[in-house]
C-alpha cells in the first residue's frame, strides 16, 4: 500500500457511505486526559455523534478493558446505544475477537475516526483498517492523549500510513454538501 494514495474509492464523504468511529472514550481513560484540552475535545466528539444522529450516519464504538477503565464518559454515552459497544483488550480494534462483525460491515464504506490513546489505540486502528483496504479520516480535534507529544505524533503516524487528518466541522459539512437545507441548518446550530 503506498504511503499516501492519491484518491479513494470515497473521496466526498456521504452519509451512506460513512461509519463514524469512536474508540475508546473511557471514564477512567479521560480522568487522566489535560482538563481543558480534554474537555474541548470530547466536546468535538460529543458534536460528531449529534451529527452522527441529524444525518444518520452509523456509529461504532469500543471500550478498552471496560472493567478496570470504566464505561464510554457520560457525555457521550446518552449519544450511543450502549448496548452495541464492544469490548476489547487488544490495542487494536481490528484485532478483537468482537469487532469482525463490525470489521465487515465497515467495508465498502469510509470510516472516521476519533478516540483516545491517539498514539496507541487510535493509531493501532487505523494502520490496521488501512490494511484492510478501508478508507479512513482521523480527526485531530477529537483525539487524545495524556501527553501532547503522543498525541501529535499518533496524529504524524495515522498520516504516515495514508489516512487523512481532518477536523469534526469539517468532516460534518462535507456530509452535508451544500448550505441550504434542514440538515445544513441543524448542523450549522450543532458545531457552535
Amino acid at each position: 500500500m503506498p504511503a499516501h494514495p492519491t484518491s479513494t474509492a470515497f473521496d466526498r464523504l456521504e452519509p451512506g457511505n460513512t461509519t463514524f468511529l469512536m474508540v475508546d472514550f473511557q471514564e477512567r481513560l479521560f480522568a487522566a486526559m489535560p482538563g481543558e484540552v480534554g474537555r474541548r475535545y470530547r466536546d468535538r466528539a460529543r458534536i460528531l455523534l449529534e451529527g452522527a444522529q441529524i444525518l444518520g450516519v452509523p456509529v461504532v464504538v469500543t471500550e478498552q478493558y471496560p472493567q478496570g477503565l470504566g464505561p464510554t464518559v457520560p457525555e457521550l454515552r446518552e449519544w450511543i446505544d450502549t448496548s452495541k459497544v464492544i469490548a476489547k483488550r487488544e490495542f487494536s480494534c481490528c484485532d478483537a475477537p468482537g469487532f469482525a462483525p463490525a470489521l465487515e460491515a465497515l467495508r465498502g464504506r469510509q470510516v472516521v475516526v476519533a478516540g483516545m490513546e491517539t498514539h496507541i489505540c487510535v493509531f493501532q486502528t487505523v494502520r490496521d483498517l488501512l490494511r484492510q483496504g478501508i478508507p479512513v479520516q482521523v480527526l485531530g480535534d477529537a483525539c487524545l492523549s495524556r501527553y501532547k507529544l503522543d498525541w501529535r505524533l499518533g496524529i504524524e503516524r495515522c498520516r504516515d500510513v495514508g489516512a487523512t487528518v481532518t477536523t469534526v466541522e469539517a468532516v460534518l459539512f462535507d456530509l452535508v454538501g451544500v448550505a441550504v437545507g434542514d440538515g445544513f441548518k441543524a448542523i450549522s446550530r450543532t458545531v457552535k
